[in-house]
């Protein structure tokens, strides 16, 4: 049975404000100490200390948190499924497998199953980022050379 009450449970738009806040602070110390590789935090009497990389990431959760979005952490050597990685690139599971099929992404087979490394998956989705933003800003000083007013 669960004995919360509302006042030790903390709403979500509390814990909104709180990783938005937790997050900005977070964000100002590093960009205020960059030659600092690892941090030294007192929890709870203990004494802890975190490489500079799990203050990043720790940064980075806590902007998601503050946007209201749902994190998952994986490792990076971790496999997926077509699903899933058709999930993460938003686009159909069929299209998934016609791209894995084409060798546009390499993969594996456990059995019957394909299975994507996650960062081959990352390696595709920044790339096709970096082609979109290069196809964006062609389209931009396009319309700037054509006096479209954008």
């Amino acid at each position: 049975m669960n004995t919360a009450t509302q006042d030790t449970v903390p709403d979500n738009l509390e814990l909104t404000r709180l990783a938005r806040a937790s997050a900005t602070e977070l964000s100002q110390l590093l960009r205020e100490r960059p030659e600092s590789d690892r941090a030294h935090i007192k929890l709870d009497g203990a004494d802890l200390v975190l490489p500079r990389q799990a203050l990043v990431l720790l940064r980075d959760l806590l902007t998601e948190m503050a946007q209201g979005n749902a994190v998952t952490i994986l490792p990076t050597h971790a496999e997926v499924t077509t699903q899933e990685a058709a999930n993460m690139l938003n686009v159909s599971r069929p299209h998934l497998v016609k791209l894995l099929e084409e060798g546009v992404i390499p993969f594996t087979r456990v059995g019957t199953h394909r299975r994507i490394r996650l960062q081959d998956l990352l390696a595709y989705k920044r790339q096709q980022e970096e082609a979109s933003e290069v196809a964006l800003q062609e389209l931009a000083d396009q319309a700037q050379d054509l006096g479209m007013g954008y």
